[in-house]
């Protein structure tokens, strides 16, 4: 009785459903202009996919360079301080050579051991040369010596130390290196 009032009645309702699964022909230029359409689309999905894609590996890249940038933001302080560190290293040694013991001397080598402390703390170590084959990468090489009672291209002296913060070589050692005798 309601589809009565709508207007409907069981035929025009199997006519509709009929019209609905009829195949619609649509003109030729029509089509084309569909099929073209559709293409545009293809292309714009696409686009859009691929700017997306750039987009998040643009945040990756900002985020790993964040990321580092916050794991090496001190270098410079440090680079600053690390001749602080060598005068401490100088005042000890000539302390020693001239044999004194006193409590300036040992307040000085407590100020230069809690710096040294201090940088380990935050991921600066100082280079292991001493004895060690010379590399470029950690070493600087001031002058070379001859010897032969150690292998050539062996450093026989430390000059100044290096020190590493992480990976990252902040300061190369300063290094006498062996050469071949005579």
């Amino acid at each position: 009785m309601a589809n009565e009032k709508a207007g409907y009645d069981e035929a025009t309702a199997t006519e509709h459903a009929t019209a609905d699964t009829s195949i619609v022909t649509v003109p030729a230029d029509e089509l084309e202009g569909l099929r073209k359409l559709a293409g545009e689309r293809d292309e714009f999905k696409d686009l859009a996919q691929r700017i997306r894609a750039e987009f998040e590996n643009y945040q990756k890249r900002n985020r790993q360079d964040r990321e580092q940038e916050k794991k090496y933001w001190y270098t410079p302080l440090v680079l600053d301080l690390l001749p602080v560190i060598d005068n401490l290293e100088r005042a000890t040694a000539a302390a020693k050579e001239a044999k004194e013991t006193g409590p300036l001397v040992q307040g000085v080598a407590m100020v230069q051991s809690q710096f040294l402390e201090l940088l380990k703390k935050h991921g600066i170590i100082r280079i292991d040369a001493q004895g060690q084959p010379f590399d470029p990468n950690r070493h600087q090489a001031v002058m070379q010596k001859p010897s032969g009672d150690v292998e050539p291209n062996t450093i026989l002296q430390v000059l100044e130390n290096g020190f590493m913060l992480s990976d990252r070589v902040l300061r190369p050692a300063k290094v006498v290196v062996s050469s071949k005798a005579g």
